[in-house]
């Protein structure tokens, strides 16, 4: 159902008793424009990188899990781990998760104390496209903070963990309406 924008201004005035301001989301200075169009690029710049160090069958979120799954190689790892970590459903965990069995890149296995559960193992294979794609990311992370000083990339990450804080609550202001 659409609501309008007066609705919805309406709306969160009474609940948060304040002056809403409709923002125009394709406005370049909007957050969400600007955060979006930069993981567009990064993306973009992650699969052509991908593609030419040969690791075009490790999709974006592969990378991710198979780092997750090494740095926690000293302890179990379940699907409902990464669902946590990540942020993601239980059913886009387990369809990445059998693809990534089916690429070898993963296995699951029995755990001792309850065969029902089966943990997150990365294989040799695994490892490789790990240690690739870690060397991938750690030059992009360098070449990506290129020219910005360490001041300035502590108060872009504090703000990100404000933007993240807001959103969080903004998820819950949501939850509240009658809409």
């Amino acid at each position: 159902m659409f609501y309008s924008e007066q609705f919805i201004k309406k709306q969160f005035a009474i609940k948060r008793r304040k002056e809403c301001i409709v923002i125009d989301l394709c406005n370049k200075k909007a957050v969400g424009f600007r955060l979006r169009k930069l993981d567009n690029l990064m993306m973009r710049n992650m699969l052509a990188c991908s593609r030419v160090l040969g690791l075009d069958e490790v999709t974006v979120m592969n990378g991710w899990i198979l780092g997750y799954l090494s740095r926690n190689s000293d302890h179990d790892i379940f699907q409902k781990d990464v669902e946590a970590y990540f942020g993601i459903g239980r059913s886009t965990v387990t369809n990445i998760v059998k693809l990534m069995e089916k690429k070898q890149l993963i296995r699951r296995e029995s755990v001792e104390r309850d065969a029902r559960l089966k943990k997150l193992v990365l294989t040799d294979k695994g490892r490789e496209a790990h240690e690739k794609v870690q060397t991938m990311l750690d030059w992009m992370e360098r070449t990506l903070l290129e020219g910005i000083t360490q001041e300035e990339q502590d108060g872009f990450y504090r703000m990100l963990d404000k933007l993240q804080m807001n959103l969080k609550r903004q998820k819950e202001e949501i939850k509240c309406l009658k809409l």
